[in-house]
């Protein structure tokens, strides 16, 4: 074997206890989780958002974002309902670059695994405690899910996840929403497949022992665009994709059909400002079919304080991954969708 353990074993428990939601916190978090439920099951017609930065990288940051995001939340409540990205671990496809505050809780390259999964632990309860947000984060490593599934509400599975059976089986036991993208080939059969095994009771091994699950029917489909082999992106925003998508969904026979349209990676080439233009277009789909209209209800947006994106962190709450809206035009589109929203009821 060369596996070294370099740090005593993580005593989840204890872990847990570290940024533990109080009887009252956990009352208010579930009415909100209840909420998003609703919406996933089309109960609920607003639109969600999932919406912040690429990757939490500073705590500072991520918070004025949240106290910023729990303000305009406020003023759109009776038409859209936002999750905050609180995303802190990364998918590297070559191993290289910032992988996530629970990797380098000092985004400083220097790798510190322990203090990470408190920090994140931290960083989730001070956005839910301090704003009355709700949270969701990417589900890039299982194994670790025991350690946030009583904060985070909303689970993401990755376009380099989604093929992994282990993903797709633990995802049929979480009992919050699930939203599951394409592969970065596009190929929506692999996305249905890791739905439908999401969907269904699943057994396997778990945190060293054998585990049965009951199946998550809030499992649901992203699209994010794709890429060929040769770097060509190709979105899947547009009209004959989301019919296509819906068509799937209705033979499959799926539960609680719901799309979310990731605005930025394949399908805005990572032109942050095309996010913009990707959410127009879907509310004109959304006006022009009524199909559409019921099946496609929420957008996946990355955005933080500033525009773009750095390669270190030197411009306060500007991104370090995938550039991101700034908080000026995020206020901006959430307006306009909000109105757009207004205008159809």
């Amino acid at each position: 074997m060369t596996f070294k353990e370099i740090s005593p074993k993580i005593n989840i428990d204890a872990i847990k206890m570290l940024g533990h939601l109080n009887s009252e916190q956990q009352e208010k978090k579930m009415l909100r989780d209840k909420e998003l439920e609703a919406i996933i099951k089309g109960e609920d017609d607003r639109l969600l958002l999932i919406i912040g930065p690429c990757s939490s990288d500073n705590e500072e940051a991520v918070l004025e974002y949240a106290r910023r995001l729990a303000k305009l939340q406020e003023a759109v409540k009776d038409k859209i309902f936002m999750v905050m990205r609180v995303y802190t671990a990364k998918p590297r496809t070559n191993g290289d670059g910032y992988k996530g505050l629970i990797h380098e809780p000092d985004a400083d390259g220097h790798t510190d695994l322990i203090n990470g999964i408190k920090m994140v632990r931290d960083l989730h309860y001070k956005v839910i405690t301090e704003t009355g947000l709700t949270t969701a984060d990417e589900m890039l490593y299982p194994e670790n899910l025991p350690m946030v599934d009583d904060l985070v509400s909303y689970h993401a599975i990755g376009a380099r996840s989604v093929e992994n059976q282990q993903h797709r089986f633990v995802a049929s036991g979480i009992d919050v929403p699930t939203g599951l993208k394409n592969p970065t080939s596009g190929n929506l059969k692999v996305m249905f497949n890791g739905i439908y095994a999401a969907q269904q009771s699943q057994d396997f091994l778990f945190g060293r022992a054998e585990v049965q699950t009951s199946g998550n029917p809030l499992a649901h489909a992203i699209l994010r665009g794709g890429q060929d082999e040769n770097g060509k992106y190709h979105p899947n925003y547009y009209t004959d994709n989301l019919l296509e998508t819906i068509e799937i969904y209705e033979k499959m026979g799926l539960k609680n059909p719901f799309i979310l349209i990731d605005t930025n990676h394949d399908n805005s080439g990572k032109k942050f400002m095309e996010q913009i233009r990707i959410v127009r277009q879907t509310l004109v789909n959304r006006d022009w079919d009524d199909k559409i209209r019921q099946n496609v209800r929420g957008f996946m947006i990355e955005s933080y304080l500033e525009d773009g994106r750095q390669d270190k962190p030197e411009v306060f709450g500007k991104s370090i991954t995938d550039p991101c809206l700034g908080w000026d035009k995020t206020e901006a589109l959430v307006q306009e969708i909000y109105e757009a929203e207004s205008k159809n009821k």
